[in-house]
Formats: C-alpha cells, structure tokens, sequence
C-alpha cells in the first residue's frame, strides 16, 4: 500500500510530548485500514497518532459536520484516500508556485504602498508640505489607528464574501488612494490620504493568512509566511532602488520627486489588484473558471489537497468560505484567553526595533547621507534581514519549538538598543552609526512564527478568522505605541526613545518565558484530564463533547 502522510488532530505541545511529537511529525506506512484494524489501533491507544479519520465514527461524525456547514469542499472528503510522499512534494510544490508566490507578490504590492512614505521623506516631503517630523509621527499614528481599527470588520467582510474578492477589492480601492498623494498640499491632505490608506489596508494581512490556511497545513504555515513577511524585505530592496530612480524625476513637469514615487508605485499595485481578481481562486475545489477552464489541479490532487489539510486539522471544514461570523461568534473568538499570551507578544515584540527602522532615511539624512545614498543605505539590512528570517523560521520548523527560537528576536536587538543609549558618537561617526543601524535592523523577524502559532493554536475557523485580525491588531496598536517613542524634544540622540526601548525589549523576554511556561501548564492538565479517562471514555468524549476548537481535552497547544 502507498504511503501516506497522516498527521495527528492533537497538536503537540509540551516538552514532556517528546514521543508524541515525534510520532505526530514522522510520516507513517498505512497498512490495511480495515474496521477491526482500526479497533485494534484504537485500542492500542495509537489512532490520535495517524489519520484521525481511520475511525469509521469519526469520518462519519465529521461528514456530518462538514455538511451541515455545507464545508465547499466537502465533496472531496475521503478517509480512505491515501497517496505517496512523492505525490504530497510535487503537490506542494505546485501550490508554492499558485498559492504562496501571489501571496507574496500580493504582499509586496501592499508594502509598497504601505512604506513608500519613508523613501518620499528622504527627499523634499517634509519641507515643501510645510511638516514637522511630529506631524509625520502623527501621519503614522493615524495611519496605524485606521489600519487597526479596520482589522476585524474587514475580516468579517472577507469570511462574508470570501477573501478572493475582498483581497483584490482592497487592493484596487487603496491603490488609487496612494495615486491620489500625488495631490497632496499640506497637513489635512496627508492626514486623510494616511488615514484612507489604513481603512483599505486593515486586514488584508489576516484575510490573507486565512487564504493561506486552505491549502497548507498547519507545520507548513509558518514557513510559507517567512516567504510572505520575506516578501517585505525584497519589497524594501526593490522600492529603494525604484525610489533612487523616481527621485531623479525631481522637477520633471514641474512635479516633485516624491510626488512621481507615489504616482508610480500606485499604478504598480494597482495592476497587482486587478490581477488578483482573476488568480485567487475560493478554494482547491474552485480553481476552474471561464479563464482557466482547467483549473489548477487533477481530481486526485484536488483530493489530496482537501485531506491532507483535513487530517492535518479537521476543524477547517466546520465552516464554509462564504460563512458570516455572527456578533455571538465573534465575542466567544475574541474572549478566547488562551490565545491573549500570543496577543500580548504582538503587541510589544516589534516595538523596539520599530522607531529606529522608521527614522532610519531620517537619521541617514541628518548624519550627512544625501536623498539618492540613504535610499541605496536602506538595502544592506533588508537583505541580511530576508536570511534571518528564513532562518528563524527554518530553525523553528526543524526542532518544533517556537518560543525559544522566537526570542533569539529581542535577544538580537538588545545589544543594539544598549549601544544606541549609551554611544556618544551617534552624529559624528556616521559610518559606524550607518554599521550600528543595519545590524540592529537586520534582526530575525519572528512574526511569520507568532501568525503561525495564532493559526495553530485556534484549531477552528471561527477562532482562526478572528484570532488572525484580533492579533495584527495587536501588532498595529504597538505600532502606534512605537510610533511616538522617538518625538522632537528628543533630538537628535533619542536618548529617552531608546531608554524606553530598552524597557521594553526586556520585557519581550519576560512574556515569552511566560507564554512558555502558560502553555506547558494548560497541556500538563488536560493531559491528566485526558490520561485519566478509559479508551470508552475518550471515545464517547470525542463523540458527544460540546467543547470546540482549542477548549476541547484532546487538543494541545503548540509552543
């Protein structure tokens, strides 16, 4: 018989785990999966530890399940499919071409709009609209509430009407906001275009997250998101090279530099946007359409597709992708307590290294680097920063530890933020001050691993709808906090901004020690709760239990 890679519906979560782990991650042989072996398995204690639907109870439980939430892909739903781990690479290789690189470039196309406001600042910005660099913290703070604001209603939007319409919507709609800067006369005018640019921005990372969930499963996320977060790195070394081009469009036309680079970038993801309404299919079983009358797979793949990510975590089928999260629904997603320790990581583990990348362009100016240098400057940390990522990334899938490896983050920058406090040089020695920023900037980016870990420790869609914008709110609203740690009675040294950073970034460590220990515990009680009961007990808890998603005694949070 063919192998077949099966994953256990029990998340692993706990060093204590260890053998569980390693059964949950290994890929096994199935041999013969008749009714009496699947018994004899059960009774062996080992069913949990491959495909959660040998059990003819309950494949039957969750095909019931699947059609009463009319799941899309519930025709495609087959506890007896098996196919080889040859197949599943080539599949998953297919769907990194598909899925992930649109994914990315969709992404790329949001940082550019997002971020161009830092290269447009490096030139003339600032002064010709009359502004001070309090009134560009505002111009962030501003943007950022409205990002932060518009995270849940969007999400909610995007599970109404599925994420392969409201993504590219959102697209075309801010596309043509950033094109409209092009107009801007002073401080009103970049206020509004900041804070259009946030509504019509806001959630489109968690709408894309949950794209992402229905074709990878739950240990192929979070590298598939390096590839994404990586996306931002190259979109950094792509626009600052494009930005070096457009600044020298200075005057053409009688139209300012930063007036073109907002101009053409716009017109580069807006064609992005439009793109994306014809190459975001719904889900696997809906590929085909009038433009791609093949779809993107055979029959079979779309089979191994739907069930790999079902054993992988059945409750992603408890939903369908048009399926509205109601006002009850979202208050039981959002008072979900296990998941406020992730939360709370969002809100404050990017904030240390967030003010120094903001004034980069605005520190390289004023130690002396001209417009065209410092964007050329901004290249060398993106590009060692794409490496720490992947790596960071990398490291937490090899040894299935995400705590641990997340903190090498803080532990990074914190030399760097001691060295910004207390080095006297900052204004003077601008190639060492250029060397400091790049290293600090150049950090392992740990949030592809924490938008994973929120996913993961969902186990639903309902929670995992929600979780995802509930958590980037989190991360918008440290932005917003970071955003005004560096203000102008501080300058030029920043030396209270950086005290504070210094606080923070010791307090980073704390939490992630905490979360550790928070998980360990909640795993080490269910499972004397679970340990406790009869394989008849755990059977008739599997089939009558009222508990859903992470609640249930059988599910394990990852850390």
């Amino acid at each position: 018989m063919a192998e077949e890679k099966i994953q256990s519906p029990i998340t692993p979560a706990s060093d204590s785990d260890s053998t569980r782990e390693e059964s949950d991650n290994k890929t096994t042989t199935v041999v013969d999966v008749t009714e009496n072996n699947v018994r004899g398995t059960l009774a062996a204690g080992h069913l949990d530890h491959s495909n959660p639907f040998a059990d003819p109870a309950v494949a039957e439980h969750y095909r019931d399940l699947y059609e009463k939430s009319q799941y899309e892909s519930r025709a495609a739903f087959d506890p007896t499919l098996e196919w080889t781990k040859e197949e599943e690479r080539k599949l998953v290789r297919k769907l990194d071409w598909h899925v992930c690189l649109w994914a990315c470039i969709m992404f790329f196309a949001l940082q550019v709009d997002r971020g161009n406001l830092s290269q447009a600042v490096s030139d003339n910005l600032l002064d010709q609209l009359h502004l001070t660099t309090n009134d560009f913290n505002h111009g962030n703070t501003i943007f950022l509430a409205s990002f932060l604001c518009a995270e849940v209603p969007s999400q909610l939007i995007s599970k109404r009407i599925g994420p392969d319409r409201w993504i590219p919507t959102q697209m075309t709609l801010w596309s043509i906001v950033a094109m409209s800067q092009v107009f801007l006369s002073g401080r009103a005018s970049f206020f509004t275009c900041r804070a259009l640019l946030g509504v019509l921005e806001g959630g489109f990372i968690p709408d894309l997250v949950l794209w992402l969930s229905y074709f990878y499963t739950s240990r192929e996320l979070p590298i598939r998101l390096s590839f994404f977060w990586t996306a931002l790195d190259v979109t950094g070394i792509l626009t600052s090279l494009l930005a070096f081009a457009l600044l020298h469009l200075d005057g053409v036309h009688g139209v300012a530099g930063w007036r073109w680079l907002f101009l053409i970038e716009g017109i580069i993801t807006l064609t992005v946007g439009i793109a994306a309404f014809f190459l975001m299919p719904a889900s696997a079983v809906q590929t085909k359409a009038w433009f791609r009358p093949n779809g993107w797979f055979t029959d079979r793949e779309v089979g191994i597709v739907v069930n790999r990510v079902l054993r992988d975590d059945p409750s992603k089928g408890d939903m369908h992708n048009r399926q509205s999260i109601t006002p009850a629904r979202l208050w039981e997603s959002i008072r979900d307590y296990d998941l406020w320790p992730i939360y709370a990581l969002g809100l404050i583990a990017y904030i240390p290294q967030s003010p120094p990348g903001t004034y980069l362009t605005l520190t390289l100016r004023e130690i002396g680097f001209s417009p065209f240098t410092t964007n050329l400057l901004t290249i060398p940390n993106a590009v060692f920063g794409i490496f720490t990522l992947l790596g960071i990334t990398r490291l937490s899938e090899a040894v299935n530890e995400r705590t641990f490896v997340s903190m090498l983050q803080p532990l990074w920058t914190l030399p760097c933020i001691i060295a910004l406090r207390v080095w006297k040089g900052l204004l003077i020695e601008k190639w060492q001050t250029y060397a400091l920023m790049t290293v600090l900037l150049s950090y392992p980016y740990c949030h592809a691993i924490l938008v994973g870990w929120t996913s993961t420790n969902s186990n639903s869609v309902r929670t995992r709808s929600i979780s995802a914008a509930v958590y980037n709110m989190c991360v918008q609203l440290g932005n917003i906090i970071a955003a005004n740690i560096y203000i102008a009675s501080d300058k030029p040294l920043y030396h209270k901004g950086n005290d504070h950073l210094l606080l923070i970034n010791g307090l980073v460590i704390v939490l992630f020690l905490f979360t550790k220990v928070y998980y360990v515990t909640r795993n080490r009680v269910r499972e004397r709760k679970w340990d406790a009961m009869s394989t008849e007990e755990k059977d008739y808890y599997r089939a009558t239990t009222t508990d859903r998603g992470n609640k249930r005694l059988d599910f394990r949070f990852a850390h």
